[in-house]
């Protein structure tokens, strides 16, 4: 059983953290070491994402242990971890 007020029939799933996440994994992926800036704007071309939204998305992927940024601000996958 789906519980409307968890998902209200104006909720936006391409707005979201998660969906959002999901398309800087494809990315990630793809180039498993990307200067940020450059993710960002690949994510802007694919959803027009903002920075904002880009910070909170690599919080999340950082806490699920898929991605970190280094010192130099690059993105990097985290199976490639030294």
């Amino acid at each position: 059983m789906i519980f409307p007020e968890l998902f209200p029939r104006y909720f936006h799933p391409e707005l979201s953290i998660y969906y959002n996440a999901s398309l800087l994994m494809s990315e990630i992926k793809t180039t498993p070491r990307m200067d940020i800036i450059d993710l960002f704007q690949r994510a802007k071309e694919l959803n027009n994402m903002t920075f904002s939204t880009l910070l909170l998305c690599l919080d999340w992927l950082y806490l699920i242990d898929f991605a970190y940024v280094d010192d130099k601000g690059e993105v990097i996958l985290c199976s490639l971890k030294a």
